[in-house]
């Protein structure tokens, strides 16, 4: 019962990174402020959906830290942005370049403690170059900034997807999963 929880909360996040994706690409054009708002509610949910995620599994102190530390962080960059959503577009920048760089390599020390936990890898690394993309021009305005994020949110959610359906396929106990879980 614990194992699907956890699935279910990986399949919403990932639904709700792809929908906010997809928003991103399709307005590209929004306003700076809708962007902060756009962007801080998305942070937030998923920093609120981590931390449950973190409270609910029974896995090593590290790891389980490691979430607490992302879920907090999401939070915060979320109430921020929602709080004060007429920021700089500089601030705005540096903001979500910070939070995808750090979240990013939280969630590899998070992986590594995870059998056949690659997937996971892929996300923070993407975190961790869309983060150093965002720092490398952060002049490029929020029409970059807006489908940056909404790539990097679709790329992110297909990910989670994919780590649910491994974890659904496992907990299954179909004999290919097995014979995959078994091999490294």
């Amino acid at each position: 019962m614990q194992m699907k929880r956890e699935i279910w909360l990986l399949v919403l996040r990932g639904v709700v990174a792809i929908v906010f994706g997809v928003l991103a690409i399709l307005w590209p054009g929004v306003t700076l402020l809708a962007l902060a708002l756009l962007f801080g509610a998305y942070v937030l949910v998923d920093g609120v959906f981590t931390m449950i995620g973190a409270f609910r599994r029974r896995e090593g102190a590290t790891q389980r830290t490691a979430y607490i530390l992302i879920g907090l962080l999401s939070i915060a960059a979320g109430a921020v942005a929602l709080l004060w959503p007429g920021v700089t577009a500089l601030v705005l920048v540096v903001l979500v370049g910070a939070w995808a760089v750090v979240t990013g390599l939280l969630a590899i020390v998070a992986a590594t403690r995870v059998p056949n936990g690659w997937l996971p890898i892929v996300v923070g690394v993407a975190s961790i170059v869309a983060g150093i993309l965002i720092f490398m021009n952060p002049g490029a305005g929020a029409f970059a900034l807006a489908l940056l994020i909404g790539v990097y949110a679709i790329v992110a959610g297909v990910l989670r997807l994919a780590e649910a359906w491994r974890l659904a396929r496992q907990e299954s106990g179909s004999p290919r999963s097995q014979a995959a879980g078994t091999s490294a």
